[in-house]
């Protein structure tokens, strides 16, 4: 098949997003497809080749991509695509998702996780890789998935959901409780996304925060141990379990650089418990209207309980990244997995029609 392989973007998780494209686009081209790589915001400037010829290139447009330790500076991206135009799609990129069977989405954050591409493609009758549209907007936004997760009787930390300005920062700092949890409502790689025991610290993380949205919620912090659980198809897959190896949580560095944590998958649980997360994930995944995969976050609290954090629906694909692994415990290789989400999102494309 024909596939483009849709990564990059103007979202904070740029780096993460190119550096798991350009994995999928080396496994499926392994799996004999013609694949290429595009990036989604800056596309194809002045290709060497007519644009049906692209899929056809010996490295399938890959080109080495590496996750930094800093974020990316989106403005400079920005600044790098000539023409001022306001499209999050970059020259030549609908025209080569239209000439392919079907687009495999290695978008991660915003315009890739937040349901917008994924309406643009319905519109355009273009296949594409993981959850429609709304299911994907609810699930990126925290604050709706959490309702959708109190109304489907899904254990969660207790929150709050508000909007506020620079100017608020001193009067939330005395109302908000300490320790908490305080999250963009879009944000992902736990980027935009702080734990302050103080109100020294709420203060900070509230004005950091800025950074990424004023659009928030303030969640109950749960001490305990941190665990993910796939769901691919109608399964979920064995938990991992998320030991930081430096700092108090599994942040953007932990989740990205070399030795930031400790990875144990299967976890180190019982069949009761895994059982426990495996069956919430999908009731989750369930009750937002997800397809194809997801991924579902969950703290194992010192009381024994277990709550659900959030989910992701198009979770990272990067050599380090948490599903991969958990597919590897079932025996399933990288290629294979890459296989599955392709073969069941064409499935799901075909119900569609």
């Amino acid at each position: 098949m024909k596939i483009v392989v849709l990564a990059g973007g103007l979202s904070p998780e740029r780096q993460v997003s190119l550096v798991s494209g350009q994995n999928i686009c080396l496994a499926l081209r392994e799996l004999g497809h013609d694949a290429v790589l595009i990036d989604m915001f800056l596309g194809l400037e002045n290709p060497d080749l007519p644009l049906h010829a692209l899929f056809s290139a010996p490295d399938g447009l890959c080109g080495g991509y590496v996750i930094q330790a800093g974020e990316p500076d989106l403005e400079a991206v920005r600044r790098s695509r000539p023409g001022n135009s306001p499209s999050m799609f970059g020259p030549h990129v609908l025209e080569l998702c239209a000439l392919a069977d079907i687009v495999f989405l290695g978008l991660h954050g915003e315009s890739g996780e937040d349901g917008r591409i994924q309406a643009a493609f319905d519109l355009l009758g273009i296949p594409y890789t993981g959850a429609g549209h709304l299911a994907s907007a609810m699930a990126m936004d925290k604050a709706v998935s959490k309702q959708v997760m109190e109304r489907a009787g899904i254990l969660t930390p207790s929150w709050q959901e508000l909007t506020y300005r620079e100017e608020e920062i001193p009067r939330l700092t005395d109302e908000l409780p300490v320790p908490c949890a305080v999250k963009v409502v879009n944000g992902g790689s736990s980027l935009g996304m702080a734990l302050p025991d103080t109100r020294e610290e709420l203060s900070a993380a509230l004005r950091n925060t800025l950074r990424y949205g004023n659009h928030i919620i303030v969640e109950e912090k749960i001490r305990g141990r941190d665990f993910t659980v796939g769901v691919l198809g109608d399964r979920y897959l064995p938990a991992v379990e998320i030991v930081p190896q430096s700092g108090e949580y599994f942040d953007y560095v932990a989740k990205y650089q070399r030795d930031g944590s400790q990875e144990i998958c299967p976890a180190r649980i019982t069949d009761e418990q895994w059982k426990t997360m495996g069956e919430t994930a999908l009731r989750l995944h369930r009750a937002l209207g997800l397809e194809v995969y997801s991924r579902a976050d969950f703290i194992l609290g010192e009381d024994g309980r277990i709550w659900c954090l959030e989910t992701n629906t198009l979770p990272g694909m990067t050599p380090g990244s948490l599903l991969p692994k958990e597919a590897a415990a079932i025996g399933m290789s990288y290629a294979g997995l890459c296989a599955e989400i392709l073969e069941l999102s064409l499935k799901k494309s075909e119900k569609g029609r």
